[in-house]
């Protein structure tokens, strides 16, 4: 970045910075295409929101739309302003998120009701003081990473174990979207020497913004539609007019 550039956040204190040059086109905005890609992921987790409290399926399902949107939230402000408490505001909710899935996909089955909740509630402020204090920086990517992987056998077990198709559909556009969003992602790390001289930057890390907006989309329909399964609400996986799927459920009268 050109130092004489008059910028409204003032020097970057963030611990890491994407393949995009910094204040481009707004001394208000440090990398534009990497904070205005996080709008689809808003309003996708928007949409998630208002479907899952219209038919008041669990709470759980409403926090975590609420903490897609925090997320997405929390990364514009980061790469608005690619400073460090802005860099904290993206990286801790990323924890969250994890620790809420890890809930929603075992909890079912843990016999102890009120243990799990608060040990990952434990977790998650312990993991949020220690991250403000020490900025953890390969060590968090590595955390994270294991922490998503301890979701994968779960997510896998749900897959094969439901027989609808549109279902099954959810879960490998889900896989697919993390899959192309993690390319771009990486090739916007390893290769920006590289697209750096480019007359045209493809903006991956834009694109992975994009594509994990859809996957946590995505994702979340398929637990939604699990959960709903799991409770005998006659789940349906059908479409908006603009061909997002959502879960329709029929709740027994009883409840």
């Amino acid at each position: 970045m050109d130092e004489t550039i008059s910028t409204f956040w003032g020097p970057v204190t963030s611990t890491k910075e994407c393949c995009e040059i910094n204040y481009a086109h707004s001394p208000y905005i440090a990398e534009f295409y990497n904070t205005i890609s996080n709008i689809p992921a808003i309003l996708l987790a928007f949409i998630g929101l208002i479907n899952a409290l219209r038919q008041r399926f669990e709470k759980r399902f409403s926090v975590l739309h609420l903490s897609n949107m925090t997320l997405a939230i929390g990364s514009m402000l980061y790469h608005a302003t690619l400073q460090n408490v802005q860099q904290q505001s993206d990286e801790t909710p990323m924890v969250w998120e994890v620790l809420l899935y890890m809930y929603i996909l075992y909890s079912p089955d843990w016999h102890y009701r009120t243990t799990m909740p608060i040990f990952l509630f434990v977790y998650g402020v312990v993991f949020a003081v220690a991250h403000s204090v020490f900025h953890f920086g390969v060590s968090f990517k590595v955390h994270y990473i294991i922490l998503c992987l301890l979701c994968t056998p779960r997510m896998y077990k749900y897959y094969i174990h439901t027989q609808d198709v549109s279902a099954k559909r959810l879960a490998k556009v889900f896989v697919a979207t993390l899959v192309l969003g993690s390319l771009f992602g990486v090739c916007d790390r390893v290769f920006c020497k590289e697209i750096s001289g480019w007359p045209i930057n493809p903006q991956g890390h834009a694109l992975w913004h994009v594509f994990m907006g859809f996957n946590s989309y995505f994702a979340n329909t398929f637990l939604m539609f699990c959960r709903a399964q799991q409770r005998g609400w006659s789940p349906k996986v059908v479409h908006l007019m603009v061909g997002l799927p959502y879960v329709k459920i029929e709740k027994p009268k009883s409840q």
